[in-house]
């Protein structure tokens, strides 16, 4: 049954077809936050980013790509996000089971610049059932036009096959300081471009109270940025005031107690919730699903 937060979020997405409504509808309604409007997101695409030692050997059953499969599913997880590889390597088994979404561009921690290789197609995307593409894009790089250009051609592709599109924005470049790459102005101009170039699902990461544009500064002054919640909201409020799906990534590995905090905030500034990889599985099976759960608890108000 539909509810009224799902029905809300869906109706904000005037021009899609049927397809594409049913498969946001699939994630919004998976799992134990299903019908919430809030959602938890499981990506594996780190293996390719750092390395599979940097990623998996702190936990070693994370190596299998079927490990992170049953944990999405066994944590009531709304959704699991990985390359074409991984995905494929655990297609038959869990298929259906768990939303899953192709991560069909990536980088790798040797290359210079920022850009990324398109790595997986929407064919790929289609023949593995998925319920949406993910693909990466750095606002602020030298190449950021040509990833925009690819994402505007295949978003398109995908929207044709009722597949959705999620868009990381991470904002670096030669031009922005890594102060920069975090500040609050840089982080909601971000967001809003995924916004812009018809990203259903918008990922970011949690921004800092820094801002770092000059000619920005002074739309922001006069008011207290301290509180993260705050910060979150203003990225919502950059995501057509609230009308696309917000994700926060969960970052770098930190404390549970960080990332409990950083759950709250997420909630109490009106972002959809996580997107969290390394946090969860680079911890023990049985930790990381004590930790899920109370982010589960988390999104529900029960925390």
């Amino acid at each position: 049954m539909t509810t009224k937060a799902v029905q809300k979020i869906l109706a904000n997405y005037e021009s899609d077809n049927p397809g594409v409504k049913a498969n946001l509808y699939r994630i919004l309604n998976q799992g134990r936050l299903g019908g919430t409007g809030k959602l938890i997101i499981l990506p594996v695409d780190q293996g390719f980013e750092h390395g599979p030692a940097r990623s998996f050997s702190v936990n070693a059953p994370a190596y299998d790509p079927h490990y992170h499969y049953q944990m999405a599913i066994d944590a009531g997880l709304s959704a699991y996000a990985a390359p074409l590889g991984m995905l494929e390597a655990g297609a038959d088994k869990f298929a259906g089971q768990i939303p899953t979404i192709l991560k069909v561009n990536s980088s790798n921690s040797w290359a210079g610049g920022a850009n990324q290789a398109v790595t997986a197609s929407v064919d790929d995307a289609l023949r593995l059932g998925c319920s949406a593409i993910g693909f990466t894009i750095y606002p602020g790089s030298d190449d950021c036009f040509e990833m925009m250009e690819e994402i505007k051609e295949m978003r398109a592709e995908a929207a044709s096959v009722g597949i959705a599109t999620v868009i990381w924005s991470y904002p670096r470049g030669q031009n922005l300081p890594k102060s920069g790459e975090l500040a609050l102005d840089v982080g909601a101009y971000a967001a809003h471009m995924a916004a812009l170039l018809g990203a259903h699902i918008i990922k970011v990461k949690l921004p800092s109270n820094h801002i770092e544009q000059a000619d920005a500064k002074k739309c922001y002054e006069g008011t207290d940025w301290s509180a993260q919640a705050d910060r979150v909201k203003h990225v919502v409020q950059s995501c057509f005031a609230g009308r696309r799906i917000v994700v926060f990534s969960g970052g770098a590995a930190k404390g549970a107690d960080a990332v409990y905090q950083d759950a709250r905030d997420i909630r109490d500034g009106g972002g959809n919730g996580s997107i969290i990889g390394r946090n969860t599985f680079q911890r023990p099976r049985e930790e990381a699903l004590a930790m899920l759960d109370k982010l589960v608890k988390i999104y529900k108000g029960k925390e």
